[in-house]
């Protein structure tokens, strides 16, 4: 077998996640050809374990048997062992979930999957403990039989490799249709109301994740159909998770998820990803609402992305853990006796509005939350309630923190790029709007590669690890987000080198629609094709959006051209589940229904950034800007082409498919006409 797996390999990496265990007795490699050749040389079945930094139950499993000596020289002696963070290979992590989906399992982290040496699986499972437990087998019992299995039953063990290989196929092959009936998008968000807590807002009951992409698809039927149920469903939703324990209350950030029904206790890891997603749509809703708390929760999330993830060099950083002190959320909870020692006089008032008892509210300690106290006080009720949060924040500042997943991922970063540009536009924030740009060129600076093709992810100096369509969508959103922020036509000119790279490398020619891969990415058994969302938006559904901007930007009809085949080759899938398509289904209506506002003059005349000011008072999810300083860069086959400014004054033209209003000269005119738009 060699020396190479004879040893922890792990030290050798960057990823934190990773690091976390180069000290474990388990002969851990990372993926790669040493280890899959390894495997094949000695005939070993391969144990692959996939998790990430601020997984609790990763840590669990990991204290309980990776650390354990005996368990690891099992390990050891029966299998070659491969760790993968999930958030470096997605593309892995993919493959690999949808295994174990296919045997029936509901899936999550740590992923705990059995392969041949030709890196096929055959079974698999989660988190697996060290003795037997709740109706589980214990891990090291798990560890012989399958050893057992691959030695004694290799006929049975080739039947699974096949169905599975089979299965995993067919995700290169979604259910094509003829596109997205426009009845569609209201049959879908009647159907999803259906499925929204009327009480506590979110999906369903419990586990309740925040499913950005439902809850704007909800707003988009509240903003097309004028019906209140979508409208509330939303408000109650996002006020709901804004007041609740899912809320981080002192410092800002949103953890993943909450695991009650009533958003009150968090799985406290804070990840990127979901922060500015819940940005995009606290932003969107606070366009129309005016909601002070939806403003406040922005701005303090926006702080906390500034002041704990973002790098000396400009990038985001990734997760904050659960635990510290191997207790899951002992950072952020309290004793009443703490809260009466910081705040002295003022507690009370405190204790009452974030429901702080002697009791607790989740084992025996106190989340802080405002579930009972939801609407905002008084001026000076607040203003109090303020300075009492300040001291807390302080207090908590001495203990020992969450650990911080200090990589650079790609397709997240891009997720918050867009974010910061649209709040930035929205509470005329410039300075969120130089975040988004001083990140995104770290991305294009740091995380290309000399071929123009982008890296997935970075650490210490180091880009490394293969890009996916995720990486390229989120970043060419991002890119055109930041154009229409600051009118800099660099960021078009690399939304569309960017689709260059993907039309080469990830376009499928028979089927349409983008794989999940690059057709040169190494070491895969199988390529993903995908809309569906899954943690993150699908990058194909995000891609259609992109394409149509480009298109209306552009004038270019191979772009709509091209969004349309990726409708087409995933239209069918809603008849199959619609739950996971938001994010396409929101785009295909952006393709449907854009309302195109060109604003033309020039932008250091006052009254074209009045004009320009007043889009952004008004909530349209499928806005589509286009600036003009003097109308030449309208496309000549665009609604508003000719069309320029008034009397010498700057002007606005709302279109809608191929009509364009009256020129618009005043912002009060442009803010009742888009106010109007159904």
């Amino acid at each position: 077998m060699g020396s190479e797996i004879d040893r922890n390999r792990l030290g050798e990496e960057t990823s934190p996640y990773l690091l976390q265990h180069k000290d474990n007795p388990v002969h851990w490699q990372p993926w790669g050809p040493g280890a899959l050749a390894a495997a094949k040389a000695g005939d070993k079945p391969i144990l692959l374990s996939v998790g990430y930094a601020a997984c609790h139950w990763c840590h669990v499993m990991a204290h309980e048997s990776f650390e354990n000596p005996e368990i690891a020289a099992l390990m050891n002696d029966l299998f070659v062992n491969i760790k993968v963070d999930r958030e470096e290979r997605p593309d892995l992590d993919a493959i690999y979930m949808n295994a174990l989906h296919l045997m029936g399992e509901q899936g999550g982290w740590p992923l705990t999957m059995f392969l041949t040496p030709e890196a096929e699986p055959f079974w698999g499972g989660t988190y697996f403990p060290p003795e037997p437990r709740w109706g589980r087998p214990s891990f090291p019992q798990v560890l012989t039989s399958i050893a057992n299995a691959y030695r004694d039953k290799r006929e049975d063990v080739s039947k699974n490799v096949a169905a599975l290989r089979d299965g995993l196929r067919r995700l290169g092959q979604p259910e094509a249709g003829g596109g997205i009936a426009p009845e569609l998008f209201d049959n879908i968000a009647e159907r999803l109301l259906r499925e929204v807590d009327p009480l506590n807002g979110g999906i369903g009951t419990a586990p309740k994740f925040p499913q950005c992409g439902i809850f704007e698809l909800l707003w988009r039927a509240w903003k097309r159909t004028g019906q209140k149920p979508y409208r509330d469903a939303v408000l109650r939703t996002l006020t709901t998770i804004s007041q609740g324990g899912i809320y981080d209350h002192l410092g800002g950030g949103y953890a993943r998820y909450a695991t009650d029904a009533r958003w009150l206790v968090p799985h406290f890891e804070k990840m990127l990803y979901d922060n500015a997603e819940l940005v995009s749509l606290l932003t969107l809703v606070w366009q129309e609402t005016r909601d002070p708390l939806y403003a406040q929760r922005v701005a303090e999330t926006v702080g906390w992305l500034e002041r704990e993830m973002t790098g000396p060099e400009g990038a985001f950083y990734s997760s904050l853990d659960a635990d510290s002190e191997h207790e899951e959320g002992k950072f952020y909870v309290w004793s009443e006796a703490e809260i009466d020692s910081v705040l002295r006089e003022h507690a009370a008032l405190f204790k009452r509005f974030y429901d702080v008892s002697a009791e607790g509210n989740w084992e025996e300690k106190n989340i802080l939350n405002r579930l009972n106290h939801p609407a905002l006080a008084d001026e000076a009720t607040e203003a109090e309630l303020a300075r009492c949060r300040e001291l807390l924040f302080k207090a908590r500042g001495p203990r020992v923190r969450p650990g911080l997943d200090d990589k650079v991922l790609a397709d997240w970063n891009g997720l918050m790029i867009a974010a910061l540009a649209e709040a930035g536009l929205a509470f005329e924030r410039p300075e969120w709007m130089a975040l988004a740009e001083r990140a995104f060129g770290f991305i294009r600076r740091d995380m290309t590669a000399a071929d123009g093709r982008l890296r997935h992810s970075w650490r210490a100096g180091k880009a490394h690890n293969p890009a996916t369509v995720d990486d390229y969508a989120n970043l060419c959103r991002a890119a055109l987000a930041l154009h229409e922020a600051t009118f800099e036509e660099a960021y078009l000119v690399q939304a569309r080198d960017w689709i260059d790279v993907l039309d080469r490398h990830y376009w499928d020619e028979d089927g349409g629609g983008y794989f999940f891969a690059a057709e040169d990415t190494q070491d895969l058994i199988a390529r993903a094709k995908t809309a569906s969302d899954a943690a993150v938006p699908a990058g194909n559904g995000t891609m259609v959006g992109v394409l149509t901007r480009l298109a209306l930007l552009t004038g270019e009809d191979g772009y709509r051209r091209r969004a349309e085949a990726i409708i087409a080759a995933f239209s069918g899938e809603h008849g199959r589940n619609f739950f996971p398509l938001a994010t396409l289904i929101n785009n295909a209506e952006l393709a449907q229904r854009p309302v195109q506002i060109v604003v033309v003059g020039k932008p250091d005349d006052t009254a074209f950034a009045e004009l320009r000011r007043a889009v952004y008072r008004v909530s349209l999810p499928s806005r589509v800007v286009l600036v003009a300083p003097r109308g030449a860069e309208v496309p000549a086959d665009h609604p508003a082409h000719g069309k320029g400014l008034v009397g010498g004054r700057a002007a606005a033209y709302v279109c809608e498919g191929p009509v364009c209003s009256l020129p618009l000269t005043e912002p009060q005119a442009l803010l009742d006409h888009l106010a109007g738009l159904r």
